[in-house]
């Protein structure tokens, strides 16, 4: 019998995910690097102050993230809510010299040169810190999915209250979508069938 933490272990040899930062690097070379893989590159690359991360995502990790989108989009449709979705569109601001590619990400209401919504699957840890990454973007809305729980954190203007968490706060409920059911999203995402989480999501906001 295996227990869970050994298959937990056994999966991540299977499945692996590359992480490497690289420091000092300029904004030059960075924005060289982008150029250099461009838009069909399967690498995510973060940047912040000096830093650059290249991430390899594993299949758990793309598959995670592209259940969320799906269960999302369903949501957007079912609720008519207005969306641009940007997926892993690389957003940076060469003044603060910081760049950033989430999992997904989308824009609410209206589209925006940067989204409302971002979106991080979390198979790994270490690296860049992604809630500084975001506070320096401006994204009003970080997810992260981790150990089967859906993490949410919210800008608040006064940044000052929330210096651990570079002026976000943690919050149980979406701001940006405060009619989502968080724990009926959070349920259908472990759920290990990708339709039937399709379905009784769909089915639990009609």
């Amino acid at each position: 019998m295996i227990l869970l933490n050994d298959l937990s272990e056994r999966l991540q040899i299977d499945d692996p995910e590359e992480r490497h930062t690289i420091s000092p690097v300029s904004w030059s070379q960075y924005e060289t690097l982008l150029s250099v893989l461009g838009d069909r590159s399967s690498y995510r690359i973060s940047y912040l102050d000096g830093v650059l991360e290249i991430v390899a995502p594993s299949r758990r990790h793309e598959s995670g993230k592209t259940r969320i989108g799906t269960l999302l989009e369903i949501y957007f449709l079912e609720t008519n809510t207005e969306y641009f979705p940007t997926g892993s569109t690389t957003f940076s601001k060469s003044e603060q010299s910081v760049g950033g590619e989430p999992d997904e990400s989308y824009c609410i209401g209206t589209d925006k040169e940067f989204p409302d919504l971002a979106i991080e699957v979390v198979v790994t840890s270490g690296g860049i810190n992604k809630l500084a990454l975001y506070q320096q973007l401006g994204i009003q809305e970080v997810w992260f999915w981790q150990f089967d729980r859906l993490a949410i954190y919210y800008l608040r203007q006064d940044s000052e209250q929330f210096t651990t968490t570079f002026g976000y706060e943690a919050i149980n409920r979406s701001k940006v979508l405060p009619e989502l059911n968080i724990e009926l999203l959070t349920e259908c995402i472990q759920n290990p069938s990708p339709l039937a989480a399709a379905k009784a999501f769909r089915e639990g906001i009609c």
